[in-house]
């Protein structure tokens, strides 16, 4: 088992502040296992919503849980939304001395209720695939080839990853969406799937996805709030202010774990990653998603313009604003564009980040990293 001690930190911290802990993440991500390494060493009681057995021990839940102490482990707790108004209550209660870790593979938006029912009683911890940090930088390339999911970044060889993945998109489609009482054809979301891969690290466009699919817009902005509330996409909203250019204002889409975007786009190995057109956007989304893993994705945005300066990630930290750019090239240059969002936009600091070997500085205020140095350069911001 590959050790993921910073969110088992993070967890065990929430604990002691609050009540509650909500570990939320894709389905396969970990949190289970994460719950049950908590759960035995706090001597906790284990419960997965998703069991008919462990439904029918919860079978009166006020009755189950009153009086209880130590640590109650609710995993896919989702599959049971009357159980949030409960753990309200018994939050409430003084003489309530247990704490509960709740585990979903939905975001509290897709699941109606939970952040009213719990509000100042939760605190949430994201948990998404193995990061760099975890599986060793010797292992980078095959991290972005396969993706983080564990069984993925795990299997056997190549095709046994590739072939998990594809199980696992097919069971989340035909299964895992339905559980959620949301009513799509598995096959239409699939194509709308697809062509998210195909415009991955792109700009939103819902009129061109909804004309190629025949929906509306709305429809395919649904569709999409729903797959990034199962936290499958990530949307990167634009930042812009006034500053007297035409600033773009629509999202950028990613698709969070690059073996699933590599899945959809038929890629199994990096021989077949480094000739696919979609090289350097996959690159730039599995950059982001470690550095927002690091820095936290609430205040983070894009930044373009439509004259064509641009800028990958812009991440409000401490009171700084941190730019990121992102190049699949061991040596890449200061460009015009660079100069123009650290200029326009006041960066404290750009960060271009690279594949190859050396970091050094490239211009004022602007920086090469490479990736191999970035998660410690993240550790001292």
């Amino acid at each position: 088992m590959i050790p993921r001690p910073r969110p088992l930190d993070e967890l065990s911290r929430g604990l002691d502040r609050l009540p509650i802990v909500a570990l939320l993440g894709p389905r396969q991500c970990g949190k289970t296992t994460l719950a049950r390494i908590i759960a035995a060493g706090a001597d906790g009681w284990y419960l997965d919503m998703e069991r008919p057995a462990d439904r029918q021990r919860i079978g009166v839940p006020m009755q189950a849980l009153e009086g209880r102490s130590g640590l109650i482990v609710l995993d896919e707790i989702q599959r049971e939304p009357s159980l949030f108004e409960i753990l309200r209550v018994l939050a409430d209660d003084p003489a309530t001395s247990a704490r509960f870790l709740i585990l979903g593979s939905a975001s509290p938006d897709l699941v109606r209720g939970v952040s009213e029912s719990l509000a100042g009683r939760v605190t949430f911890v994201d948990l998404g695939g193995f990061g760099a940090d975890e599986v060793g930088l010797d292992q980078v390339s095959e991290l972005w080839v396969r993706g983080g999911f564990p069984r993925s970044f795990l299997a056997a060889d190549e095709d046994a990853s590739m072939n998990w993945r594809q199980d696992f998109t097919q069971t989340f489609l035909e299964r895992d969406i339905p559980a959620l009482g949301i009513s799509i054809p598995a096959e239409t979301l699939r194509r709308f799937w697809m062509m998210l891969a195909h415009m991955h690290a792109e700009v939103w466009n819902g009129s061109a996805i909804g004309r190629s699919l025949g929906i509306s817009d709305k429809t395919a902005r649904n569709h999409l709030d729903l797959l990034v509330g199962a936290y499958m996409i990530r949307v990167l909203p634009p930042w812009f202010e006034n500053l007297k250019k035409r600033q773009v204002k629509s999202p950028k889409v990613y698709l969070r774990d690059s073996g699933l975007l590599h899945s959809f786009l038929g890629i199994a190995s990096r021989e077949q990653l480094l000739g696919h057109p979609k090289l350097g956007s996959s690159w730039e989304g599995f950059v982001i998603e470690h550095v927002l893993n690091r820095l936290g994705a609430r205040n983070a945005y894009f930044w373009a313009t439509h004259q064509g300066a641009e800028l990958d990630l812009l991440v409000f930290h401490r009171g700084r604003r941190l730019g990121f750019e992102v190049k699949f090239s061991d040596a890449p240059e200061v460009s015009r564009s660079m100069h123009i969002a650290r200029d326009d936009l006041g960066l404290d600091s750009l960060l271009v980040i690279h594949p190859g070997k050396d970091s050094w500085p490239m211009s004022d205020g602007i920086e090469a990293v490479a990736f191999n140095d970035l998660l410690a350069r993240l550790e001292q911001i």
